[in-house]
Order: C-alpha cells, then sequence, then structure tokens
C-alpha cells in the first residue's frame, strides 16, 4: 500500500478540546474527526507561521489536507495551552520550556555584558559555532577525560536534566544547577528533603521538573551507597570506556550512535546501583561529555592533529 494511502487508513479519532480561555478569548467545545497524519500536518502547518518555512498541504493527498484544514483552525487557537509531562519522555511542558529559554536568554545576556569578549574561535566545529559558551564547551571540554566525583556526578546529573531539551538550555543553566545543588556534592544532596525539591522547583535558573530533580537526589543517595561499599563512580563509569584506540573519527553526524553496546552495560549498571535516568542513550551522551568517547567529527578543527 502507497504510503499516503497507509496513512490515510490509520484509525480516524474524535477529540473534543476542552474550553479554556486563550489570549483573552473563550475557545468553544470543537469536534475533530481527524486522522493521524492530518493532525501531524496541520502542527506543522501553524508551527510553521512563526518559525522557518512555510508548510504547505500536499496536493498529491486531499484527504490529509483536508484533514488538515479542519484542524488548523482549533490548533491556532491551543497552540499556548500547557501539555502534560509524558512519563516515558520526561520532557518539560511548552510553558516551562518557553519560560527556561526566556529565562536562559536574560541570564546568558547579563552575564555576557560583564565578561571580556573571548578572541575569535575556529569556525567549522561540530557544533557551536555563534555562541561563545558552546564554542568553548566543544573546544575545551566535549570528549575530553573528566575524573572526580562530583565532575562525574554533575555530568550525569546534567545530561538527565538534558533529556528532551537542547543541551545549550541546561549549559546556560549550568552555574545555577551547581549552586542548587550544592555543587554536586553527593552527601550535601543526599540530605535534600521535599522542602529542597520545592525550593528547586521554584529556581527559575534550573530545568524545574520534579522528575528529574528527584532522580538527581536518588542519585546522590545511591552514590553515597556506592562510596560506602568501598567503591567510586569513576570506577563504575570509566570501566565502561570503549577500547577502541585505533577507531577512525566519524566523518558526519549519521556515523555517530546514539547508543552503543557499552552504553547500554553503563545504564544498566548504574540502574542496578539504584541510579534513576540514566538509559542508554543518556548514558551515551554522558560516555561523550565525560570523555570515554571522542566522537569529534574528522573535519573538525579543534581536533586538528589528533589521532
Amino acid at each position: 500500500m502507497p504510503p499516503c494511502r497507509q496513512l490515510l487508513a490509520a484509525p480516524r479519532t474524535a477529540q473534543r478540546l476542552p474550553p479554556p480561555t486563550c489570549g483573552g478569548g473563550r475557545i468553544g467545545d470543537r469536534l475533530f474527526a481527524i486522522g493521524p497524519h492530518g493532525l501531524a500536518l496541520a502542527e506543522a502547518i501553524v508551527a510553521s507561521e512563526t518559525a522557518g518555512p512555510p508548510v504547505r498541504r500536499d496536493p498529491a493527498c486531499p484527504q490529509v489536507a483536508a484533514q488538515a484544514g479542519r484542524a488548523v483552525s482549533g490548533l491556532r487557537q491551543t497552540r499556548r495551552m500547557t501539555t502534560d509531562l509524558a512519563a516515558t519522555t520526561a520532557t518539560e511542558t511548552a510553558t516551562e520550556t518557553a519560560t527556561e529559554a526566556a529565562t536562559a536568554a536574560a541570564t546568558e545576556a547579563a552575564g555576557e555584558a560583564a565578561e571580556v569578549v573571548p578572541a575569535p574561535r575556529a569556525a567549522g566545529r561540530c557544533f557551536g559555532d555563534g555562541d561563545p559558551l558552546y564554542e568553548r564547551y566543544h573546544d575545551d571540554e566535549w570528549g575530553a577525560p573528566v575524573h572526580g566525583e562530583a565532575e562525574l556526578f554533575e555530568r550525569i546529573a546534567l545530561e538527565g536534566f538534558q533529556s528532551g531539551l537542547s543541551w545549550i538550555t541546561v549549559l546556560r543553566k549550568r552555574e545555577a544547577f551547581r549552586a542548587a545543588f550544592a555543587g554536586f556534592d553527593a552527601v550535601t544532596v543526599a540530605g535534600f528533603d521535599e522542602h529542597d525539591v520545592e525550593r528547586l522547583l521554584g529556581d527559575a535558573g534550573i530545568v524545574r521538573n520534579r522528575m528529574k530533580i528527584e532522580a538527581t537526589i536518588a542519585n546522590a543517595r545511591a552514590l553515597v551507597a556506592l562510596h560506602a561499599a568501598g567503591r567510586t563512580l569513576d570506577e563504575v563509569v570509566w570501566s565502561h570506556a570503549p577500547g577502541d584506540a585505533g577507531r577512525e573519527r566519524p566523518a558526519t553526524w549519521a556515523d555517530v550512535p546514539a547508543t552503543t553496546a557499552e552504553s547500554r552495560a553503563l545504564a544498566k549498571e548504574l540502574k542496578s546501583l539504584g541510579f534513576r535516568f540514566v538509559g542508554p542513550t543518556t548514558a551515551y551522551a554522558a560516555m561523550q561529555a565525560c570523555g570515554l568517547v571522542d566522537d569529534h567529527l574528522a573535519t573538525c578543527p579543534a581536533v586538528a592533529g589528533r589521532p
């Protein structure tokens, strides 16, 4: 069956939108009988009205286009409604993400105003060009070996907070995270209680997500227990470094994996020790951040001359 027909053959669903107030006007009850791809196209059309190139209805799929047309009107009015947090992805709500982005931009602007303008950096990086903070992270930290309990705990925690967000959002908040979590001292964070959780939820300088905050506190307690057993996080993490000294650098981002056998093994061990929010993808991102793997592209100027 052609892809278009497969999409149109998908089960239709009836969705009744609630009547909240949005932008000063009341949204009446509306009933849409639309297929999932009609809704997806409508969402893309509405999103493109403020960013990116316009999304047009596909003339080859008139039924999908019609479905999208019925949904666009309602989606335009409801686009600012906060969505529920999905437990499987643990992403921020749209309102929270918008608030965080505004706070991060204001914080960064204030910080940059007080800083000395850095010397020009090499262009053509894997990522980060154009943002001094991101450039420094790319050039000096990403892929460089990291050791130490607080340092590794911080990297794992921040990778968990990044889930569902862009890394630059978390990077801009790193100093606020360090202040909020006592420099990622495991003993101190392990002692945080519900009052601290509420305090952190009210801290606009960090990612205010209860699941991620509670996971970080749980991870601090797991780390304290690990130390009590005579082991270290450094030992656990670095035991999963791949033995690929002769590995060729990736040529493009398509050559960089999202997970590996080592990241799956690391995630499994960390979970067995009581750590949370450390799936294989997050574990691999932490491996990159801590230098267990160096995924700078072969053309990246930051690694020119390196093996």
